[in-house]
């Protein structure tokens, strides 16, 4: 079965701790830029056979599709279906806890199984399925690797795995430039293990 790795970008430059979300100008900080030649090391030592490297749009993952592409001689396409998740709290500080208990937050929290403040776990699990399922289609004789977000790719290894999307997003099992992967069988998707190959590299808090 052709395997898909799909790697989270690294640290992110954001000193006012912005929700960045989708929004186009946030690049990898200079730990990030690390997390993302650690990994293009790590894949490299090991003589991945990595044959194709997609990333979504944003910058941020495109920084850290970079470096592994350079160590396989290999151009880095795009996938608008790797994005990162809708989130109405994108532009705005990051909530504490606390701030949670203010009535402005109420009707956006109001559904978390869908959950009603951004994209549906269901439509980020659609679309990141049909990404993971054409790309083994496209390289099926070699590894592909896609560089996407920490909430899409948690959403993804659910649904290969089966079980509910509904999650305290501090469980997440998706490090910055970790790698989760899956092995593809026509449209059956089968997660195949997890690592943190930047794991070693220091992120700012």
């Amino acid at each position: 079965m052709p395997r898909v790795h799909v790697l989270r970008h690294g640290h992110v430059h954001n000193p006012d701790r912005v929700l960045y979300g989708r929004l186009p100008e946030f690049r990898l900080s200079e730990a990030g830029e690390r997390m993302a030649q650690a990994v293009a090391d790590d894949l490299a030592a090991q003589e991945s056979p990595i044959g194709r490297i997609v990333s979504s749009p944003l910058l941020r993952a495109q920084q850290t599709a970079a470096p592994v592409a350079r160590a396989f001689d290999l151009e880095v396409d795009t996938d608008e279906r790797l994005i990162e998740a809708g989130n109405d709290y994108q532009g705005e500080r990051i909530p504490r806890p606390i701030d949670f208990l203010h009535p402005r937050h109420w009707w956006r929290l109001r559904n978390p199984w869908r959950p009603s403040w951004g994209e549906p776990y269901v439509e980020q699990a659609a679309r990141m399925r049909a990404a993971i399922v054409d790309a083994a289609a496209a390289n099926p004789g070699s590894e592909t690797l896609l560089v996407s977000h920490q909430l899409p790719i948690w959403v993804a290894r659910c649904d290969a795995e089966g079980r509910g999307y509904l999650h305290d997003p501090r469980s997440r099992q998706c490090a910055l430039a970790s790698l989760t992967s899956f092995d593809v069988d026509g449209d059956t998707v089968v997660f195949a293990g997890y690592r943190q190959p930047a794991a070693h590299v220091e992120a700012p808090r």
